[in-house]
């Protein structure tokens, strides 16, 4: 059996409750070693084998996965944050479902999500945006192009760009060819839940280049866009007033 588990964004503690079983009853663990924490790998027994995929082809993993099913061994394929997203997992997923071999899929916390924990950020705001889009700007690998960061950026909500931060000044020039004004705040966060090494920066779209680049901060870092940063102009949410009503409370006013 192949366990497909998500690590989590950096802190150990933030890999799930069933996902640390797994990691713990593995014979096998292979780990995505250029994004995961290996602080989580303790977590393994002293006898697992353990193999970092930043160093290995597609085939050379399923390989592994493969001997280990003829041996009655369990694996787990351990990617960071959640498998889901940018993980490249679906082709793994493809090829074991062609081989036979039986797998199944733990979710883990995502990096977005740790980014938003450590600035204290709710995305979703009344009035303010109701929709966060999780992308990333186009590189050395594209993506299609009615997804390019211009048009995505039109609909003006909380951006969460992945993958992206040695790209922000081409993400600077698309969001305000796009209508994001010069003001429009900008929170990077490098490394959102690792012990000791996270970092966050604050600025706008006309500051956070140069300040990114100060910080030395040109990879494993979430960039978030949106005015949900933006601490003025906030309402309240009606789930909590006491003039609304909803069928578990009556409005008292």
């Amino acid at each position: 059996m192949v366990h497909i588990v998500g690590a989590g964004p950096g802190d150990p503690e933030l890999i799930t409750v069933k996902g640390q079983r797994l990691l713990k009853e593995a014979d096998v663990v292979i780990y995505a070693g250029s994004l995961v924490n290996e602080e989580i790998l303790k977590i393994c027994k002293p006898e697992a084998e353990i193999y970092n995929s930043a160093q290995m082809m597609l085939e050379e993993i399923l390989h592994v996965i493969t001997l280990a099913e003829k041996e009655g061994k369990t694996t787990v394929r351990l990617h960071t944050g959640d498998p889901s997203l940018y993980g490249a997992t679906q082709e793994q997923m493809d090829a074991m479902q062609a081989r036979g071999i039986e797998f199944d899929v733990t979710p883990g916390v995502s990096s977005f999500l740790a980014a938003a924990a450590a600035l204290k950020q709710e995305y979703t705001l009344p009035g303010i945006t109701q929709t966060v889009m999780i992308t990333r700007r186009g590189g050395r690998t594209p993506v299609p192009d009615t997804e390019s960061l211009k048009k995505l950026a039109q609909h003006q909500t909380t951006l969460c760009i992945f993958l992206s931060v040695s790209l922000l000044p081409e993400i600077k020039q698309d969001l305000m060819s796009a209508g994001f004004k010069s003001s429009t705040p900008v929170a990077v966060v490098y490394k959102a839940s690792w012990p000791g090494e996270e970092k966050i920066i604050r600025g706008r779209l006309d500051t956070i280049v140069q300040q990114v680049k100060d910080a030395n901060i040109d990879r494993t870092a979430m960039i978030v866009i949106g005015h949900c940063l933006n601490s003025e102009n906030r309402q309240k949410s009606k789930l909590y007033s006491p003039t609304f009503s909803h069928m578990f409370r009556q409005a008292r006013f």
